[in-house]
């Protein structure tokens, strides 16, 4: 806690404040990174056996499987997430769940679900796409920027 917060406590926040500090259980960092290795990897697992299917059996090649696989990898997770799989996978994994775009996917579905009775527009829309803004943002400064980086350099031929 900053200096500056603990000056302005009184003498039973600061205890309080200590004791709760002594009585916090550990947290299992390491349990916790193997839990989210695993679930991350079985998920990018998933996705390679869907991109091989996608290209065996309906004659995509490596380059145009990727599409199909992460839209695969997309509703999957909507579809859990609508039924409450995937927050409960997600609780148990941590950020195994979150890095792939599954996770993506599952913070947009989540939040249409959660203001829906808001309506479709100011509800669903609103709020699903206030994560996905900055999301979007992000994406759309860093590929300006390698760009620049491609432009200056003339890397790739």
């Amino acid at each position: 806690m900053a200096n500056n917060k603990k000056k302005n406590m009184t003498m039973t926040q600061q205890e309080y404040q200590k004791l709760a500090k002594e009585k916090e259980p550990p947290r299992p960092v390491l349990k916790n990174c193997i839990r989210a290795f695993l679930v991350g990897g079985f998920i990018c697992l998933i996705g390679e056996c869907l991109m091989k299917a996608f290209i065996h059996w309906f004659g995509f090649t490596e380059k145009t499987a990727g599409n199909p696989t992460v839209a695969v990898l997309i509703f999957i997770s909507v579809v859990l997430t609508c039924f409450g799989v995937y927050d409960k996978i997600a609780q148990w994994a941590g950020a195994g769940t979150g890095v792939p775009v599954t996770g993506f996917a599952n913070s947009l579905c989540s939040a249409a679900i959660e203001h829906r009775a808001e309506g479709v527009v100011l509800g669903i829309g609103g709020n699903m796409f206030k994560l996905a803004g900055s999301v979007i943002v992000f994406g759309t400064v860093a590929a300006f920027f390698v760009g620049i980086v491609h432009l200056i350099f003339g890397m790739g031929g």
